[in-house]
């Protein structure tokens, strides 16, 4: 597959062909088949923040034991991962800095 040049917004969770269209965070280089993957899970992480909404209005539910909160921080990694694999050298050194990128399971 042909691959592009995105400019991806974790924070915004977006990407964008033009590197003036918004802020950005990593110039990726990938494949239609990664961009939807990354909006998959961006699509995810989403509705496990609408379901950690209501869960918030539960306070007998301590936040270190949120179920939702972790599937977050699973999908967070994913997205790691992935830019990890289609970033440049600049890209994967700071991936891979990340605290729990190098995490034993």
């Amino acid at each position: 597959m042909d691959r592009q040049r995105v400019y991806f917004s974790l924070a915004n969770r977006t990407y964008y062909t033009n590197p003036y269209a918004g802020p950005w965070n990593f110039e990726l280089n990938v494949d239609r088949q990664a961009l939807d993957v990354f909006e998959r899970i961006f699509q995810q992480m989403q509705l496990l923040e609408i379901s950690n909404a209501w869960r918030a209005q539960l306070p007998y539910i301590q936040y270190h034991l949120d179920r939702e909160n972790d599937e977050i921080d699973k999908r967070l990694m994913k997205i790691y991962a992935l830019v990890h694999e289609y970033g440049d050298d600049d890209t994967k050194a700071f991936v891979e800095q990340l605290p729990y990128f190098n995490k034993r399971v």
